[in-house]
């Protein structure tokens, strides 16, 4: 048997897994091979039916509508869904292969030789905003600025290190890596999606299951199997299945920090008069304004598209509901209109910085993410400069 084949027998039930590097032209020929020889009842396959339908149907993303997008606070989740995309092409590209040729081949065949296809990965969607949920602050600006990188990083990759990928010990290193540094991210994207994967290929029909899945999945998922099959695990996935609600506690921090600026401002006003707390005011206008504009400019945002964020972002900052860059991206999709060729072109374009502004929908993301950092980093900066007017309006009273 192969290193990347692993052959269980649970419960009078075969099944097979077969460990692929995403990008590996060799993993390719290895599922078709695989497929064809073992002739299994189903092939269960690392994708969810969204992630199919996009990889199947080339007119997919025409259906986007990415006001929609960012109404629902999805901003941040399909750009990170776009750049962890562009990522695996880059990738790809440098050895010759669309990221999933993997998962497609497996699917084809299949269907090519009449089996059963079963979808077991979580909806990707999910899998993001659990990940993004799940992390302190730390880890989401340590999450953005990893995401970020990767739109720079021009390191080309071997078809060698891409097979590398496929063996045990290269494998332990990095998800250890990950571990150390981002351990709610490992949790989510990789322990999760192990009970997740095992689960659903469990409960695939037939007596023979032959299941496709990155090879950093084998061996979570093989363990995840053999407790699910002697009843150590449940295989009900309903608790790892959602987006968690927000904590109440989390619901109100998020009106904390406009209570506590009000509050420090209103201060500003008792202890320091007119005068001092006009000029606390004038401040927080200024901070938010400047650095939600510059943000905006920054993202080559239109001048309505930055005039707006500039206005909105005091506002919005106060305001935990309704976020600055959701107001700014909105005013830029109304006033540059994406086009069907922005779609069309959507996945080429978020490969590179430029393509990230020549593309309508792309710079939509960049002014929704580049404003909203700017009017956050606006209210931490205001906020800090009103504690020491506040501490040194007292210290001067009391003395």
């Amino acid at each position: 048997m192969k290193q990347t084949e692993h052959r269980l027998t649970l419960n009078n039930k075969e099944f097979l897994l077969i460990g692929t590097a995403h990008i590996s032209a060799q993993s390719v020929e290895e599922v078709k091979t695989a497929v064809e020889k073992e002739m299994p009842d189903c092939v269960a396959i690392e994708l969810d039916d969204e992630r199919l339908k996009t990889m199947t149907e080339d007119d997919s993303w025409k259906n986007l509508d990415i006001i929609s997008v960012l109404k629902k606070n999805q901003g941040f989740v399909l750009m990170a869904n776009l750049i962890l995309a562009s990522f695996q092409k880059k990738m790809g590209s440098n050895v010759g292969v669309k990221p999933g040729e993997d998962m497609r081949a497996a699917y084809e065949k299949a269907k090519e030789l009449g089996i059963k296809t079963q979808m077991v990965d979580r909806p990707v969607k999910v899998t993001l905003k659990r990940a993004w949920a799940k992390n302190s602050f730390i880890g989401k600006m340590k999450l953005l600025s990893i995401m970020i990188a990767s739109i720079f990083d021009t390191e080309e990759v071997s078809s060698d290190q891409i097979e590398s990928l496929k063996n045990s010990s290269e494998m332990d290193n990095m998800m250890s890596e990950l571990s150390s540094y981002l351990p709610a991210v490992k949790k989510v994207l990789i322990d999760e999606r192990d009970l997740y994967l095992a689960s659903h290929i469990y409960s695939c029909e037939g007596n023979k299951v032959l299941a496709v899945l990155g090879a950093g999945h084998i061996p979570g998922v093989i363990a995840h199997l053999n407790a699910i099959a002697e009843g150590k695990e449940s295989a009900n996935t309903d608790e790892i299945s959602e987006v968690p609600e927000k904590k109440l506690s989390s619901k109100i921090i998020g009106w904390i920090i406009p209570v506590i600026i009000i509050a420090l401002i209103a201060l500003g006003f008792y202890f320091g008069g007119k005068k001092n707390g006009w000029n606390m005011m004038g401040s927080w206008v200024i901070w938010n304004s400047v650095l939600a504009g510059l943000g905006a400019i920054i993202a080559a945002g239109h001048p309505l598209t930055i005039l707006v964020s500039a206005i909105s972002a005091p506002f919005t900052s106060l305001c935990p509901l309704v976020g600055c860059g959701m107001v700014a991206g909105v005013v830029q999709a109304v006033v540059k209109k994406p086009k069907v060729a922005d779609l069309e072109a959507i996945h080429i374009d978020c490969n590179s910085i430029k393509g990230f502004y020549k593309n309508r929908i792309l710079r939509v993301l960049l002014v929704f993410v580049l404003s909203s950092l700017g009017s956050s980093l606006g209210t931490f900066v205001a906020g800090a400069s009103f504690i020491k007017n506040i501490t040194e309006v007292i210290s001067n009273l009391l003395h």
